[in-house]
C-alpha cells in the first residue's frame, strides 16, 4: 500500500468510531433504543409477541434474560386459558426459567404452543433433584439412578420413538379426555405411543376381512339407539347387523367407508 493509502486508511479507522457516536448521540432515544436492539435482537419474535419487537426491555431482565415473574405477569390472568385441560399442567410448574425451556422465542420456524416434551422432562427431573431426601421425588429419583441409569441423559430412544428420561411423563395426565382407547389398555401411553406422533410405526391393522373389530373398537352410542336401525342399517343394506359387528358395514380405510356405498357423510 502506498503512503497516501496508509494515511487515507488511518483517518478512516479514526473517524468511522467517532461519526458512529455522533450519530448514535444526535438520534432520537426511541429511535436509539430501537436500533440497538435490532442489532442485538437473534430474530423475528413470533405474531403474537411481534407488537414487543421495539421493547427487549418488556421481557428481558438485564444480565439474567427472560424470567418467569415477567411471563406470569401478563399471562396469570388468561385463566380461560390457563384453565383448559390441556394446559392446566401450568399451574403446577414452578422454578427458575421454565417458561422459556419450551416456548421459544426468536425462532420463525417454531409455534409458541408446541409442545416440548423433552424440555417438560428436563423441568420435571429438576424437580426430583431438588427434593428433600426421603421425598417420593427424590426416592423416585435414585431409583431412575440405580436402574436406569441412561434414563437422565435422554439419548436412549425406546422402540416407540420416546427416549427414557421422556417415560417420567405422565401422559394420561393431559391426554385421557382424546383417548380413543377410553383407557381400555390402562394409562401408560408409553407402551406403544411416542413423543412425536400418535401414530405407531410397527402397527399393522388387521386385514378388512378380520371380524375381531370388537376387540379394538367400541361401537358408538348412536348404534345403540334407534338412529342405528333407522338410518344406519338401512344405509348399509344390513338390516340383521349388530353394533358389534363392525366389519358388515365398515371398511378399514375410514370409518365412513361404508361397504357397497362408499363414503358416507350424513351430517
Amino acid at each position: 500500500m502506498s503512503r497516501k493509502g496508509k494515511i487515507l486508511a488511518a483517518l478512516l479507522a479514526v473517524l468511522a468510531p467517532v461519526s458512529a457516536v455522533a450519530l448514535w448521540t444526535y438520534l432520537p432515544q426511541m429511535q436509539r433504543a430501537a436500533t440497538w436492539q435490532n442489532m442485538a435482537s437473534p430474530g423475528p419474535l413470533s405474531s403474537a409477541h411481534a407488537f414487543l419487537k421495539e421493547d427487549c426491555a418488556a421481557c428481558h431482565t438485564p444480565v439474567k434474560g427472560v424470567e418467569d415473574a415477567t411471563c406470569v405477569a401478563c399471562h396469570a390472568n388468561e385463566t380461560v386459558l390457563v384453565q383448559r385441560q390441556p394446559t392446566a399442567f401450568h399451574a403446577d410448574i414452578a422454578g427458575s426459567n421454565n417458561c422459556v425451556a419450551c416456548h421459544k422465542e426468536h425462532d420463525a420456524g417454531r409455534s409458541l404452543r408446541g409442545m416440548d416434551h423433552a424440555a417438560l422432562t428436563d423441568i420435571i427431573v429438576r424437580w426430583l433433584d431438588r427434593a428433600p431426601e426421603g421425598h417420593e421425588g427424590a426416592v423416585l429419583l435414585a431409583h431412575l439412578k440405580a436402574h436406569r441409569p441412561e434414563a437422565l441423559p435422554g439419548n436412549l430412544s425406546l422402540a416407540n420413538g420416546m427416549t427414557y428420561k421422556e417415560t417420567l411423563l405422565d401422559c394420561a395426565s393431559c391426554h385421557k379426555t382424546t383417548d380413543p382407547h377410553v383407557q381400555v389398555f390402562g394409562n401408560d401411553c408409553a407402551t406403544c405411543h411416542g413423543t412425536t406422533t400418535w401414530s405407531i410405526a410397527e402397527y399393522r391393522h388387521p386385514p378388512p376381512s378380520s371380524t375381531e373389530c370388537g376387540q379394538c373398537h367400541l361401537a358408538p352410542l348412536s348404534h345403540y339407539k334407534e338412529h342405528f336401525g333407522m338410518m344406519s342399517k338401512p344405509i348399509a343394506g344390513v338390516r340383521n347387523a349388530e353394533p358389534e359387528q363392525c366389519y358388515l358395514c365398515h371398511q378399514t380405510t375410514s370409518w365412513n367407508d361404508i361397504r357397497g356405498v362408499g363414503i358416507y357423510d350424513h351430517h
